[in-house]
């Protein structure tokens, strides 16, 4: 899996069936902590039974739903109902809104506990995020890497390590033909927080 270095500053990354953009410091480093402490300290965090392959356990992260409306969100088996959008997220929200014209509705919130925490290979296609939906990916607190792979083609791959305070734009066809992942890793890590604003239709 290819290790590579985006282009920091929002050029699209060059990937076959593929959009990405890459903003690393776009929320600085002050702006990064104090949005990492309150949503840390203020989100009401649950951790959702999942159900693979007829297995069932506890997911390996911890989560919380917000919207604009009342949508609910449904992936893996589990169905999630929004809380109101905060004024903390709000503000998140109208910087992301900056470098993407979409409408976003919602905001999925991901707490990794440490290394062990993850999230598997998946693609974020539900239905109700409509076809090729944008993705706008905010992470705040310690550094993981984001591998990617190719459904078809099996030479694409790669990994990009997403710091704190970045936003990563997935775009175009990306939810549809390729898939991602957070891996557990047995470094020691600190927690990190993600925001992942999409629409829900």
């Amino acid at each position: 899996m290819r290790d590579i270095q985006l282009p920091i500053d929002g050029t699209a990354l060059d990937l076959p069936d593929a959009r990405l953009r890459y903003f690393k410091n776009f929320f600085n480093t002050s702006d990064s902590v104090h949005f990492y402490n309150t949503l840390l300290e203020d989100t009401p965090w649950q951790q959702d039974p999942i159900t693979i392959f007829g297995k069932t356990y506890d997911q390996p992260r911890l989560t919380a739903l917000y919207a604009y409306n009342s949508n609910p969100y449904s992936y893996a088996g589990i169905t999630m109902n929004p809380h109101k959008m905060t004024p903390t997220l709000t503000k998140i929200y109208d910087r992301v809104r900056k470098e993407s014209p979409v409408e976003f509705t919602s905001v999925l919130l991901n707490l990794y506990r440490n290394g062990k925490d993850s999230n598997g290979w998946h693609a974020d296609n539900e239905k109700e995020l409509g076809q090729s939906p944008v993705i706008a990916s905010i992470s705040f607190g310690a550094e993981r890497f984001f591998h990617l792979k190719h459904r078809n083609i099996k030479e694409a791959r790669l990994k990009i390590l997403l710091h704190s305070g970045s936003l990563l734009l997935m775009e175009g066809n990306t939810q549809e033909r390729w898939l991602h992942q957070i891996p557990k890793t047995a470094k020691p890590l600190a927690p990190r927080i993600n925001l992942t604003f999409r629409k829900i239709i």
